[in-house]
């Protein structure tokens, strides 16, 4: 999720990873830097054996065979 900020700027979150925030100056800065933080978060669930958190999306979805 991506925001404008009241000062300029932009605000990025992963909601599906708590903590996961980032900003920039532009808006191509604020999605640069939010995949980033995102790889840098997933890597450190990796390196302490943490589960990675399931997207809330897929929570939401029923996957059926037919």
């Amino acid at each position: 999720m991506i925001r404008e900020d009241e000062e300029g700027g932009f605000l990025a979150s992963c909601p599906d990873l708590p903590g996961c925030h980032s900003e920039g100056d532009t808006l191509e800065d604020a999605i640069s830097n939010i995949k980033e933080a995102i790889l840098c978060y997933l890597e450190s669930l990796k390196k302490d054996n943490l589960p990675i958190p399931m997207p809330a999306l897929f929570e939401t979805i029923d996957i059926a065979s037919v």
